[in-house]
C-alpha cells in the first residue's frame, strides 16, 4: 500500500491517490483540476486508477473527477446527499468497497458542508488512516459557513456548525490513535481559520493539540467556530455548483481560451485583470485595470475580486507568465471567463504616482488612509489611527465609501494586495490622487503583522 499525497500550494489544497501495489489499482481522493499527475503516477506504477472519491463539493476549486472518471472509467463515489449531477456510486455510512487488500468506508461528517464524507482506510482489518476533507483539518477543523447558498442542500451555519461538532466527536475522534489524517488543505487555506502547517498528523495528536477537539461543550464549540471567520471569495459557490455538475475536461478547456495579439484593441469598459508587476504597472496600464500580480496566491485573489458572472480579459508580461496564469484560472473554473488573453498592455496612458514615503511618515494626517487588510486583521494589528478599513474583496464595491478631500493612501501587510486595491480605488475614485503604500508598510508595523 502506498498514499501519495499532492500539493497544490497555490490553494492549499492536498489530495490523493492510494495504491494497492498487490492488484496495481489506485483510488483517488479529492483529484485537483489538472488530471495529468494523476495519470503520471499510475503509469509510473504501473497501475489502474479504479475509483475516484469526492468528500464533499468543494468550493475553493474544480475537481478533475468527472474527467478522469470519463478518461479511465474509474466510478466516481459521493454521498447520496450531494444530488450529484453526473454518474456516480452512493458512498454513505456503513458502505466500503475494496481494492486489493484495502478497504474504503465512508463516514458522513456534516458539518463544513451537509454532504461531507470522511473515508477510512483499513488494511487486511486494520483502520491506517482517514481521509478528512474539510471536516477535520491539522490544528483546525472546516468553516461551516460556505452552504448557506450553495450546492443542492443548503444549510445554517449554526446549524452546521452544531453537526460539525458531533461529527468530530461521535465519527471521527473514536478512532484509534494511530489512524493517520489527511486532510483536503494545510495551513493558506480559506476553508478554516487557523491550519497548521503540517501534511498530516493522526488521531491521537488531533485530539491532544487540536484546539478544537478539546472537551468542550456544543455551545463553546459552535461560538468559538463562528468568530473570526475568513472572508468568502466570490467564486466559491461557483465552484459548488461547477462540482457538482462536473467540470469539462481540464486541458481542452485551456485550449479554448482565446489568446490575443499584444496590441489586440479591447472591448471598451471591460474588466482587465493586468498581472505585471506592480512597478510596470504604476508606470502605465490600461484605464481601468486592475492589478492582480503573478504570485503564488493569484487564484484566489482573482476569484475574491472578480465574480463568476464577470468576463474579463487577462494581461501577463510573457507568453510563459500568461499560460502560467491560465492555469491558475482554471483551477477556480474561470478559464471560460477569460475574453481574451494577451502578453504586455494595450495602453499605457494610466499612471499610479509613486508615494513619498518620508513625507507620509511625517504627516500621515495629510492623507486618507485606506487599509484592505481583513477586519481580523485591522483588529488584532492596527498600524495606523484612523485608517478606513475596507477589505479587498469588497473594494470594488465600497470604493465610493473613502473621503476624496485629501490624497488616499491604501495598504495591507506586506504589498501584494495593495497592489490590486490602490488599482481599483484609482479607478473609482477620478480625479483623487491614489497611493500605494507597497512593501514600504513593514516599516511601520510590529514584525508579526508583516506577512
Amino acid at each position: 500500500m502506498k498514499i501519495e499525497q499532492f500539493e497544490d500550494k497555490g490553494l492549499a489544497h492536498f489530495s490523493y491517490a492510494v495504491l494497492s501495489e498487490c492488484a496495481r489499482e489506485i483510488v483517488l481522493i479529492d483529484p485537483a483540476r489538472n488530471p495529468q499527475p494523476y495519470y503520471d503516477y499510475a503509469q509510473a506504477h504501473d497501475a489502474n486508477i479504479v475509483a475516484v472519491i469526492e468528500t464533499h463539493p468543494h468550493a475553493d476549486f474544480v475537481s478533475s473527477h468527472l474527467e478522469i472518471a470519463q478518461t479511465t472509467g474509474a466510478v466516481i463515489r459521493v454521498s447520496k446527499l450531494l444530488g450529484a449531477d453526473y454518474a456516480h456510486e452512493g458512498f454513505d455510512e456503513g458502505q466500503e468497497f475494496t481494492v486489493g487488500k484495502l478497504t474504503f468506508r465512508a463516514l458522513n461528517t456534516p458539518g463544513h458542508s451537509p454532504d461531507s464524507i470522511s473515508i477510512v482506510l483499513s488494511r487486511e482489518g486494520r483502520d491506517v488512516a482517514v481521509f478528512t476533507g474539510d471536516t477535520l483539518f491539522i490544528g483546525d477543523v472546516g468553516r461551516p459557513d460556505l452552504r448557506e447558498k450553495a450546492g443542492k442542500l443548503t444549510a445554517k451555519r449554526e446549524e452546521l456548525a452544531k453537526q460539525l461538532y458531533h461529527s468530530l466527536r461521535e465519527k471521527l475522534m473514536p478512532l484509534a490513535a494511530d489512524v493517520l489524517v489527511y486532510p483536503a488543505h494545510g495551513a493558506g487555506s480559506l476553508c478554516g481559520k487557523a491550519l497548521a502547517g503540517a501534511n498530516s498528523s493522526s488521531i491521537g495528536a488531533e485530539k491532544i493539540g487540536n484546539p478544537m477537539l478539546r472537551d468542550m461543550s456544543e455551545e463553546v464549540f459552535v461560538k468559538e467556530l463562528l468568530a473570526d471567520q475568513p472572508f468568502i471569495p466570490k467564486y466559491f459557490g461557483y465552484d459548488v455548483a461547477l462540482n457538482k455538475a462536473g467540470a469539462p475536461a481540464y486541458a481542452p478547456s485551456v485550449q479554448q481560451v482565446l489568446r490575443l495579439a499584444s496590441g489586440a484593441t479591447l472591448e471598451a469598459s471591460a474588466v482587465i485583470i493586468d498581472t505585471r508587476p506592480e512597478a510596470e504597472f504604476k508606470k502605465g496600464h490600461a484605464d481601468g485595470a486592475i492589478n492582480i500580480q503573478h504570485g503564488g496566491k493569484f487564484e484566489t485573489w482573482l476569484g475574491s475580486i472578480v465574480g463568476p458572472e464577470e468576463r474579463f480579459y487577462l494581461l501577463a508580461a510573457d507568453e510563459a507568465t500568461l499560460e502560467d496564469l491560465i492555469q491558475k484560472t482554471a483551477k477556480i473554473g474561470y478559464e471560460p471567463l477569460i475574453k481574451g488573453a494577451l502578453v504586455g498592455t494595450p495602453s499605457t496612458e494610466a499612471t499610479l504616482p509613486v508615494l513619498d514615503v518620508p513625507a507620509f511618515r511625517e504627516h500621515p494626517e495629510n492623507y486618507t488612509i485606506v487599509d484592505i487588510r481583513n477586519p481580523v486583521e485591522y483588529r488584532d494589528e492596527p498600524i495606523f489611527d484612523g485608517a478606513i478599513n475596507i477589505p479587498l474583496p469588497e473594494l470594488r464595491e465600497r470604493a465610493g465609501e473613502i473621503p476624496t478631500d485629501k490624497p488616499v493612501v491604501v495598504h495591507c501587510a506586506g504589498g501584494y494586495r495593495s497592489a490590486a486595491g490602490s488599482s481599483i480605488v484609482a479607478d473609482a475614485l477620478s480625479g483623487t490622487e491614489v497611493l500605494d503604500l507597497s512593501e514600504a508598510v513593514k516599516s511601520f508595523q510590529s514584525a508579526t503583522a508583516a506577512h
